[in-house]
């Protein structure tokens, strides 16, 4: 598993795009981004929960938890057993 800020650039690069074109698609600030992405920044849930949705990956995949790419609110059944 890697680090969510390690995480999120890639996700990004993965895109093809800049830190200011993200934020302006998530109505942030480019600073902001950089912030998070550097770790110099909290990133709080509501933004995850943005960027994971806009990515269409799952909050877990976001933040580095898992490797297992899978898509935003496709979770297995048996995670709820």
């Amino acid at each position: 598993m890697c680090s969510y800020t390690k995480r999120l650039k890639e996700l990004r690069k993965e895109a093809g795009l800049s830190q200011a074109e993200l934020a302006k698609k998530i109505y942030i600030s480019q600073s902001c981004m950089s912030k998070y992405e550097s770790g110099k920044s909290f990133m709080p849930t509501s933004r995850a929960i943005a960027l994971a949705k806009y990515y269409n990956v799952c909050v877990d995949y976001l933040i580095g938890l898992t490797d297992e790419r899978r898509s935003f609110g496709n979770y297995s059944k048996k995670l709820y057993k």
